[in-house]
């Protein structure tokens, strides 16, 4: 009588010992970090204050809250890194934005999927990021395009960042189609850019069970404040 239920318990401790393995293959290859915008979307226009040219113009400095998004679609889906320590500065001059200039540094060895084993990979090796040589990530800007006279509190304003973009030693001039805002006495930014893996001497990090486009997106989101 006791046979009759092995078969079942057996199926049963595949199903369970399958899902386990599911849960930890899609740990490993799929996304664990969600893009947070520093932008609040709830802001109420209609009831916004004008900003004073004095409180824009300046050196500003970005915060510990800021972070920079790394993406790569898979033939899964997209998978986000993110490095938390970036920093820099940016010297704003709304009345004269020819002037402005920008600059960000982005500690590579910070990078985060949610997967150590993963990040391990992306880092060291050669035909990726190579961290070991190539520390550090920089954009620097080289122009601010559509940037408004009249700001309001806690409303985002859309302008263009065209600036050069160094990843593994290797240089790229790029766009970021971005918004900026005003709030709490801070500086707000999010911006993105789409390159290529190649563009950086980079190969794109395909596997044997899955392939990945050679698209990388870049994605800003900055706290500033002002020094």
């Amino acid at each position: 009588m006791k046979k009759k239920y092995l078969i079942p318990a057996v199926v049963a401790s595949v199903v369970v010992i399958g899902a386990g393995g599911y849960t930890a293959f899609n740990s490993y290859v799929g996304n664990n970090v969600q893009v947070e915008s520093v932008l609040d979307s709830t802001s109420n226009a209609s009831a916004a204050t004008s900003v004073s040219a004095d409180k824009l113009n300046g050196k500003w400095e970005i915060a510990g809250e800021s972070k920079v998004y790394w993406s790569v679609t898979t033939s899964k889906e997209t998978v986000n890194f993110v490095n938390e320590k970036v920093t820099g500065t940016w010297n704003v001059d709304i009345n004269n934005p020819a002037t402005m200039t920008g600059e960000g540094i982005v500690d590579m060895s910070a990078l985060d999927s949610g997967n150590a084993t993963r990040d391990e990979h992306v880092r060291d090796r050669e035909d990726l990021l190579a961290v070991k040589d190539h520390p550090q990530a920089t954009f620097v800007t080289k122009s601010f395009a559509g940037v408004p006279k009249e700001w309001k509190e806690g409303t985002a304003v859309p302008l263009t960042i065209e600036g050069t973009l160094k990843i593994k030693g290797q240089e790229k001039d790029v766009k970021f189609e971005s918004e900026a805002m005003y709030k709490g006495e801070q500086l707000l930014l999010s911006g993105k850019t789409k390159v290529t893996f190649a563009d950086f001497g980079m190969k794109s990090p395909h596997t044997i069970v899955l392939e990945a486009e050679n698209d990388l997106g870049v994605q800003l989101e900055l706290v500033l404040n002002k020094k």
